[in-house]
């Protein structure tokens, strides 16, 4: 292991950055809070992401790693113990400078803070605590701040942490326990969800006691310092915890995720689903988020990835989430331990509604909302529209069209006043031959086959990004649940 401790703010930067690129678990804040007045920065609701939009712009956070040292030695990660990589830390402060002066130059509209573990794990969590204390209450920054959760540091920490933060994340890293003992020794299952079983508790004791109008929950907060779990130096942060928190009275106010990776272990999707499913319904999740495996550390012991990660696995995964969080799908009416893999060629819905056709075609004037939501092409603003709209007239294929939906997927399970689009036949093989078409027709005019690859918030070009043309309807149908 190099350890570098002499170099300047600036290299550290563009090693702790480039550290940081495979953490994919961040997102919109989902968060708004203005400034008071006396500090600088605000959060936004739906402008604060690390992602790129359907049409390409990408909207940024500072996202960085604290530290790429680490005592632990995963596998699948590139900062693991045994690697022979460059190692440096940031200090709390050079991290609120960075963050300060990005913001003055309008290159960021928020912060994201993980880390390797360092020394140990209540060690690492105290700095990213300090961290953004000082952020908020020296530096005023009122931005968003996205903070992860280290499994195995002391509680008192955690809680400390999540009133400073917008969001907190603790990664599940790996979808079962089996793949986490064979790729992360040092992990485990139980100190990941503790943690995370924590950060619920914590947002949703906070919403009783907003809700209540009991102030004396904040001062209660104070007693965390009475509990001797942690030393002095961060007990006495927890004052000044409920100084800040008595003004803003929100705990983790954007709700906590967690991210998965995919292809690392021999899970299939029916497993993953499963597991996003639990963790929604248990630990009331934000997001789970799903990282296609890279095999940085070309490791025997991992899977060999050939011509390339594929992100179409992943993007199918993104798809069957949204259509859990919104759809009112569940993970066993997407698959099953009989069909345990999504058809790589047609996404979720309509591979459910396929091999559903006897609730087809439903007639546009007459369904109800969560029977609009089961078509392809429909999503969720189109279907609320729909219902409002025919309240006062009958809708026709052109009325719906303006609405969003997506007719080229939709007219195959769709009348309006008992009439189909076009005169077509409701059957699979008919049905899967036209809208692969779309698909075959796509790659003719694009000269080639299609390929995936992982998305970077790095990459300098477009030329390594998904062709916009061939995933255009899929993707920005994952962005706005228009699936």
């Amino acid at each position: 292991m190099h350890i570098c401790e002499n170099l300047s703010i600036t290299d550290k930067l563009a090693i702790l950055t480039a550290a940081a690129k495979y953490d994919v678990a961040c997102t919109s804040s989902g968060t708004a809070r203005g400034n008071n007045g006396r500090g600088i920065g605000s959060a936004v609701k739906s402008g604060i992401c690390h992602a790129f939009a359907a049409d390409g712009r990408c909207i940024s956070l500072l996202k960085i790693l604290f530290t790429n040292e680490c005592v632990f030695d995963c596998r699948y990660c590139v900062n693991r113990a045994s690697n022979d990589v460059i190692r440096t830390s940031f200090t709390p402060e050079e991290v609120c400078t960075l963050t300060m002066e990005f913001y003055r130059r309008n290159y960021i509209e928020g912060l994201f803070l993980s880390s390797g573990i360092l020394k140990n794990p209540t060690y690492t969590m105290r700095l990213l605590y300090e961290t953004v204390k000082k952020l908020r209450e020296e530096y005023h920054f009122g931005g968003y701040i996205h903070v992860k959760g280290i499994p195995g540091a002391a509680p008192e920490l955690i809680e400390m942490t999540g009133w400073y933060a917008d969001r907190m994340s603790v990664n599940l890293e790996l979808p079962t326990s089996e793949g986490l003992k064979a790729m992360a020794p040092n992990k485990s299952r139980k100190t990941i969800l503790t943690p995370m079983k924590q950060i619920q508790n914590g947002i949703s004791n906070n919403r009783l006691a907003l809700s209540d109008g009991k102030p004396g929950y904040f001062a209660k907060r104070q007693a965390i310092a009475q509990t001797g779990a942690i030393e002095p130096a961060a007990a006495a942060g927890s004052t000044a915890v409920a100084g800040f928190n008595r003004r803003e009275g929100r705990y983790v106010p954007a709700g906590q995720s967690t991210q998965m990776i995919i292809g690392a272990t021999p899970e299939n999707d029916y497993q993953i689903v499963s597991v996003a499913e639990a963790l929604y319904k248990k630990y009331e999740l934000k997001r789970v988020f799903y990282s296609a495996f890279v095999n940085v550390n070309r490791d025997s012991t991992l899977p060999a990835v050939d011509g390339g990660t594929p992100l179409l696995r992943e993007h199918r995964l993104y798809q069957a989430d949204w259509l859990l969080r919104f759809y009112g799908f569940r993970a066993d009416d997407l698959l099953s331990p009989e069909k345990p893999d999504f058809n790589v060629f047609l996404d979720p819905k309509c591979d459910w509604a396929l091999r559903h056709l006897d609730i087809f075609p439903v007639e546009i004037n007459r369904a109800d909302y969560y029977t609009l939501l089961k078509v392809p092409g429909i999503g969720v603003n189109s279907a609320k529209r729909i219902v409002k709209a025919r309240r006062s007239a009958l809708l026709d294929f052109g009325d719906i069209k303006k609405m969003g939906v997506v007719l080229k997927r939709a007219l195959y399970f769709i009348t309006c006043s008992g009439r189909m689009m076009y005169k077509t036949r409701i059957e699979e093989d008919y049905i899967v031959r036209n809208l692969l078409d779309d698909e075959h027709s796509v790659r003719r005019r694009l000269g080639g086959e299609v390929t995936y690859k992982q998305l970077s918030f790095f990459d300098d070009s477009q030329e390594d990004l998904l062709p916009r043309a061939a995933v255009r309807d899929n993707s920005y149908g994952v962005l706005t649940g228009q699936l």
